[in-house]
């Protein structure tokens, strides 16, 4: 073999960067994107203490805020004292400020009652918590849930304190009325801070907050009441079924000259009522008609009155007489 037939060997530069690199490359940089982007989101853990927190479920259970779910349930776990269950949530970062001191979880399961149906909505989804924002600006990782959804929530209105002896069917939801009409409900039922009596919290919706003057009086519907004797027989009386089962809060107004009276303002349930407050027939506007007197009616003809008008309906009101 001469040396003009030997092989020679041949040198390839060996690539640094192959096609079938591509695919696993794009898959680490969308990885990284996904995972940036879940850190980005995470928010705050927080630590709620419910009594009983059955039906709750890791990594399906929402929090939720009007409608917009707001975190998850990431664990559950007793207290030290196994008296109650504590549900570690995890909340996204846009949500991050509502964790603040005051705000109130409560866990939303469907509930079927004479006055009320709540909670449909979880019937298949399977319970969920919502909150309602405190006004404290503090941040807060530790929370007390409430045994159920508070009442009126972010309803305005007229929000006043029944105190009475023993609030004999009264509870939370018993309407309050007005000549038999409802006109607000009760929202929180409490000791009073000496604890010799009950603090019967109540809202007085706003259109009717005027209805309720210095000098009103408030009185117990609850239940039947019965009365008569053997001779003359016995005569019952009852509101409604419905009253039978919520109970009821009737009040009067003596005058609509009395002064108006501020949220807070303290007044005492009467058990029943006397016959002078049942004669009672202040005629009070309502909020609507208050708005709808102080708004010029014709201002485009630059003519009528408004308080004219209101002449005319008080005539016809004295014609017609007080209302039964």
């Amino acid at each position: 073999m001469t040396a003009e037939q030997i092989p020679r060997a041949r040198i390839r530069k060996r690539r640094l960067f192959r096609f079938v690199w591509v695919v696993p490359a794009l898959a680490l940089v969308v990885a990284a994107w996904l995972v940036w982007q879940h850190m980005r989101a995470i928010g705050p853990e927080i630590a709620i203490r419910f009594p009983d927190a059955s039906g709750l479920r890791v990594g399906q259970t929402p929090v939720n805020y009007r409608g917009v779910q707001v975190g998850e349930v990431i664990g559950i776990d007793l207290t030290d004292d196994r008296r109650q269950a504590v549900v570690k949530v995890r909340l996204r970062k846009s949500a991050a400020p509502l964790a603040t001191e005051g705000t109130q979880f409560w866990i939303v399961r469907p509930q079927i009652g004479l006055n009320q149906v709540t909670g449909l909505s979880t019937v298949l989804s399977g319970p969920e918590i919502n909150l309602l924002p405190g006004k404290g600006e503090t941040l807060q990782k530790e929370f007390a849930g409430l045994d159920g959804a508070p009442t009126a929530i972010g309803v305005p209105g007229l929000r006043l304190v029944l105190r009475a002896e023993r609030p004999k069917g009264v509870r939370v939801n018993t309407p309050v009325n007005y000549r038999g009409v409802e006109v607000g409900m009760v929202h929180k039922i409490e000791l009073a801070p000496n604890s010799a009596s009950a603090d019967i919290h109540i809202l007085i919706h706003n259109r009717y907050a005027s209805l309720v003057r210095a000098g009103s009086a408030f009185w117990n519907t609850s239940g039947i009441q019965a009365t008569g004797g053997i001779l003359k027989g016995i005569e019952v009386e009852l509101e409604s079924l419905r009253t039978l089962y919520t109970g009821a809060i009737e009040f009067a107004t003596p005058s609509e000259s009395a002064p108006r009276v501020k949220s807070g303002t303290v007044f005492f349930l009467h058990d029943k009522p006397k016959d002078e407050w049942l004669a009672w027939s202040a005629k009070i506007p309502l909020g609507g008609a208050q708005e709808r007197a102080k708004a010029p009616s014709d201002a485009a003809a630059g003519g009528t009155k408004a308080p004219a008008k209101d002449k005319d309906k008080d005539k016809e009101t004295k014609a017609a007489g007080p209302a039964n």
